[in-house]
């Protein structure tokens, strides 16, 4: 009995050890083949079981076979293994490939921090990685942060200020607006919150063609006394045509596409938060900066002499603002097409960007009425034309004209003269015919037509001849007898009968 519960013991210490080596080998039990052994060799069970004692090179092959057939939350789990396992084995370049993979199906920037990397963490790509996706703060990003806010507070303040001409106000806000916003693209970029905030990609790139035409027709716009044209909107097709492309192609992606663009720009050695059409960009952009910039100095030499001297060097000193961004940009802009890190010219514009848009900030507040240009008029006796477009040379112009309009072709005889019709003889606006009336003559619109009326009506009472008071008063221009009377007693202080007896007394 004792010799047969001995063998018993003896047997099962034998299929014990038999089991034990046949799952550590290829053979199964006792050196025999078995399903069970195969498979579970081959499970990703007992992937991680050889990653957690550190025999990665056990580990990789069952994660990569176990990686072909998988679903999303196990492919995470065996990305990431891969990456840990290639990084403690020191093998960088394919661990970094492994984060990538992972970055694709979740991007979790975190994971970089695993102590497990800290052995290739020194590594030129992996440190490139990581300080292109993990968040962070540096004094440019705190600088272009504060910049960007104050840009947008003063698009708001140039956006309220009646005391602006309306287009103008548009127009320099709206340049305003999109430096700020560039700015802020910049400083989103720079912290790598592009990444958390995936729809900040290339929020700014839709402006990038609409920094000249604002401020050609700004500048435009405040040195002429008339309106913009539709064929101005011209200047606005290829921002459209832009914003239209980058909505097919990026701004219509879901956060997940454009983080993936964004990595695969970075694992081609390109900048993560930059344009797939960088070159191209940037080429059109530096094309468009030098013929506007090229364009508005050929206005402001135009009208410079017209100007007060406040606002001739308000213009002169945005304007060079303006030619010295374009001259950094167009060598930043070589750089890019050349294919070579623009380094110190990455920052420079940006910096001139910045300045463009706390020099504007500084007059919006402390002399806003250099914004209207040719439309500021500081005469404050008459403070409601305060965006007029008329310069006393204009002005004085047009007094003439108003005065043989009056005077020597007798408009006001016209029963039905309005301020448009004499608006429309001067070649002007209505709004310029009211001005000339007031500032010249001192007196409204209808108290100028009457002064001539009855200034004509008491000549023709002083002759003598066949007209009787109805007849002088439809040859002067009144369509009948009682407006007549009003308007002459209210000059004279008499009635028109009572100036005719008078004059017989007399």
């Amino acid at each position: 009995m004792r010799q047969s519960t001995n063998y018993i013991v003896l047997l099962f210490l034998w299929l014990n050890l038999a089991f034990a080596y046949g799952i550590t080998t290829n053979s199964g039990y006792g050196g025999f083949p078995t399903p069970i052994a195969e498979t579970f060799k081959d499970s990703l069970d007992w992937a991680d079981y050889y990653f957690n004692i550190h025999r990665f090179e056990d580990a990789i092959p069952l994660y990569k076979k176990s990686l072909r057939e998988t679903d999303k939350a196990q492919k995470i789990h065996i990305l990431k293994k891969l990456a840990l396992s290639q990084a403690a084995l020191d093998n960088p370049e394919e661990s970094i490939a492994h984060i990538y993979d992972y970055f694709k199906i979740d991007f979790q920037p975190t994971f970089l921090l695993h102590e497990d990397f800290d052995g290739i963490r020194d590594e030129e790509n992996f440190a490139k990685l990581s300080g292109t996706v993990l968040p962070k703060i540096t004094v440019w990003s705190v600088f272009y942060f504060f910049v960007a806010l104050i840009g947008f507070y003063v698009t708001f303040v140039l956006l309220i200020n009646k005391k602006i001409d309306k287009h103008a106000r548009i127009l320099i806000a709206t340049f305003v607006f999109i430096h700020s916003l560039f700015i802020l693209n910049i400083c989103v970029n720079h912290t790598n919150y592009v990444f958390e905030f995936p729809h900040t990609y290339l929020m700014s790139t839709w402006s990038s063609l609409l920094y000249g035409p604002l401020l050609f027709l700004y500048f435009k716009r405040v040195s002429k006394p008339t309106d913009l044209s539709k064929s101005d909107l011209w200047h606005f097709l290829p921002t459209l045509v832009l914003t239209v492309y980058l909505i097919f192609n990026v701004y219509g992606f879901s956060g997940t596409e454009k983080v993936n663009q964004m990595l695969q720009r970075l694992e081609e050695g390109l900048n993560a938060g930059d344009s797939t059409k960088l070159a191209l960009l940037v080429a059109l952009k530096a094309i468009s900066l030098g013929f506007y910039a090229l364009f508005v100095h050929l206005i402001l030499n135009k009208n410079s002499g017209e100007l007060s001297k406040k606002t001739r060097i308000w213009q002169k000193n945005i304007y060079l603002i303006h030619v010295s961004y374009v001259v950094v940009y167009l060598v930043y802009g070589a750089y890019i097409v050349a294919g070579v890190n623009s380094g110190v010219f990455f920052h420079a514009p940006i910096v001139l960007m910045s300045t463009m848009v706390l020099y504007i900030g500084y007059a919006a507040n402390v002399q806003p009425d250099v914004f209207s240009g040719l439309y500021s008029y500081t005469n404050r006796l008459f403070p409601k034309y305060v965006k007029s477009g008329l310069t006393d040379s204009l002005s004085q112009e047009l007094k003439q004209d108003l005065i043989a309009l009056f005077q020597k072709k007798k408009l006001y005889r016209n029963n039905d003269i309005n301020l448009d019709m004499v608006a429309d003889k001067l070649g002007t606006t209505r709004h310029n015919a009211s001005q000339l009336i007031n500032e010249h003559f001192n007196m409204s619109f209808r108290e100028f037509v009457n002064s001539h009326r009855i200034q004509e009506a008491k000549e023709l009472l002083e002759k003598e001849n066949e007209f009787n008071i109805i007849d002088i008063a439809y040859e002067v221009g009144y369509n009948n007898k009682v407006s007549f009377n009003k308007a002459f007693k209210k000059d004279t202080q008499i009635t028109p009968s009572e100036y005719l007896d008078s004059l017989k007394q007399g």
